[in-house]
């Protein structure tokens, strides 16, 4: 009797479980495609400012920008002739655990990146990374939480402004960002994506990957300046590529706790399965012994 308790209590314990993950992968469904519907509405817009840079670069091709990498350092920043140079990594992980290798993938490719540059910072996003490198070698410059929300505008913004403020001050001469690209929603692979100073070969290459190279050549006129104008969208384009990268996270994260989910839930039917076999089995055998005592017992009385 006591086996039989013992195994009702795991088994109910087990049902709990079951419960609790199976809840979790249909919630995990569903902001997964929230969060891909809202990516994919935000895209053209973001890509219509690439292009434009593209078309600033290549129709004035002396243009001058602290965003090329030619600023000049203004009065008191720590960044001067003979001072050590920085770079920053924008790190995106989540706000909760329960998602597979998802974390432990972009902990990962941070510390392999950090090896290769010179006196890297953190910008982290996300309280586990926060947890995790709260107790590593290297700097913390700043930490952001959204509470496991979906990204918004707001959120790149905030992000945005304050690593473009930080470079022009020269705080870091690079900008990185680490995150998940989900090639499929099988396949998520940590990326590094370079986003200060901008390359324009780079960008030239991603409007040509997108199809958008191809167009009649057409005279624009900036005002008040190419440069002023370039300056301006700079920091949009920065936001989109922040705001982008957040939500292909957000999104990461939802599959790589869907799926494991999915795992767990399948891992806890076959514990229940196993434990119903057995109670089965054990309160038979009990029936069996209960029956042959009763028999034993009638055949003495004849």
């Amino acid at each position: 009797m006591a086996n039989l308790r013992d195994l009702r209590f795991r088994m109910r314990a087990i049902q709990q479980t079951l419960q609790v993950t199976r809840a979790m992968n249909l919630i995990s469904t569903s902001k997964l495609r929230k969060g891909r519907r809202v990516l994919e509405d935000t895209v053209p817009f973001f890509t219509r400012i690439q292009k434009t840079m593209c078309d600033i670069l290549a129709g004035a091709g002396g243009v001058r920008s602290p965003f090329l990498g030619t600023k000049v350092q203004p009065a008191g920043s720590p960044a001067g002739p003979g001072q050590v140079k920085r770079s920053a990594v924008l790190v995106i992980t989540s706000d909760k655990g329960l998602a597979g290798g998802y974390n432990a993938n972009i902990f990962r490719e941070v510390n392999k990146l950090c090896e290769n540059l010179s006196n890297p910072v953190l910008i982290l996003t996300g309280a586990i990374g926060y947890r995790y490198f709260i107790h590593s070698s290297h700097l913390i410059l700043e930490n952001f939480s959204f509470r496991s929300r979906l990204p918004d505008m707001d959120s790149a913004r905030e992000i945005a402004e304050f690593i473009i403020a930080q470079y022009l001050w020269g705080m870091f001469e690079e900008t990185y960002i680490v995150y998940t690209h989900m090639y499929s929603t099988v396949k998520l692979l940590p990326s590094v994506l370079q986003i200060l100073p901008l390359k324009k070969e780079k960008l030239q290459d991603e409007i040509a990957k997108l199809g958008l190279d191809k167009r009649v050549e057409l005279q624009f006129e900036y005002l008040p300046s190419e440069e002023a104008v370039f300056d301006a969208l700079v920091p949009m384009y920065i936001k989109g590529i922040i705001y982008g990268c957040l939500v292909e996270a957000y999104a990461s994260e939802q599959s790589a706790r869907m799926s494991a989910m999915d795992k767990a839930t399948k891992s806890a039917q076959e514990m229940l399965d196993s434990l119903q076999l057995r109670y089965n089995r054990i309160r038979q055998a009990g029936i069996t012994q209960e029956m042959t005592e009763i028999i034993g017992g009638s055949s003495v009385l004849q």
